[in-house]
Formats: C-alpha cells, structure tokens, sequence
C-alpha cells in the first residue's frame, strides 16, 4: 500500500512572502508561517503553543501570493512535507518545509493581513502549478 504525504495548516504569516524566480523563469514564493495551538496543562494554566512553518509554492500560485499577502495575513496551506540535507561547517544538517499545491487566504478582501490578521470569510483559492501535474520543478531548476 502507498503512503500518504500531505500536510494541511491554517496559520498566520510571519513575515512579508519572498518572491524568487528559477534560472528556467519559474517563480516560487517562500512563506514563513506560525500555527498556534491552545490547551491547560496539568497546573491548569493555560498554555499557548506556537509552531513555525517554512513553505514553498511554485507556479502562478506564488506569483499570487507574493502579490497579495503579507505579514499577519492568515492563510490555509495544503500540501506535503520534504526534507533535504545540506552541509554546513563540515556538519550535515537537515531542513524540512512544505511544498504547497493549494494556497486560500482568508483575510476579509481590503484587510491586507497586518499585525492581526482579519475576519474569516471570503478567500481566494491558488492552486500551485510549476510544472505539470502541480509538482515544483527538479533540483536543477531550484535557485540556490
């Protein structure tokens, strides 16, 4: 049986998209994104947990997201998860992020993301694109 890769985050974006542009001409965008969680703890304090997210998204769907979103603006990212190795120092290091294939913002249209973000409704729907069949292009194309 095949195994399943897929990553689904609602989140917020911590910094303004970085837009970039293979040596084929293929953009890519790169998000870093925080996904909160809340729970009580055993001393039934309440705890806020947040994660960082590195993603990826190729195609057309970058140009839109290097376009409209910013820093705070709220976003759903679907995707999968890849991980590649590097050295540094003589150390072998390893880096995961997420390739996106959908991308909705949520932000209420005129919210522009900001510092907090905006109401729920009326998002726009990308779908990565940079080569067919929505998968990013071969570690040739990859600009660094």
């Amino acid at each position: 049986m095949a195994g399943v890769n897929k990553v689904i985050l609602v989140g917020n974006l911590g910094a303004d998209p970085k837009a970039e542009s293979t040596k084929a001409g293929t953009s890519v965008t790169r998000l870093s994104m925080a996904t909160s969680r809340s729970f009580t703890n055993k001393a039934n304090e309440r705890v806020e947990e947040t994660e960082w997210h590195r993603v990826s998204v190729w195609g057309k769907s970058a140009d839109a997201c290097a376009k409209y979103l910013s820093k705070g603006s709220k976003v759903y990212v679907e995707g999968r998860l890849q991980t590649s190795s590097y050295e540094q120092d003589g150390v072998k290091k390893w880096s995961t992020e997420i390739i996106a294939n959908d991308v909705q913002f949520l932000d209420s249209k005129g919210s522009g993301g900001g510092s907090g973000g905006g109401g729920g409704g009326g998002g726009s729907t990308m779908t990565s694109g940079g080569t067919p069949g929505g998968s990013p292009p071969g570690d040739d194309d990859i600009p660094f």
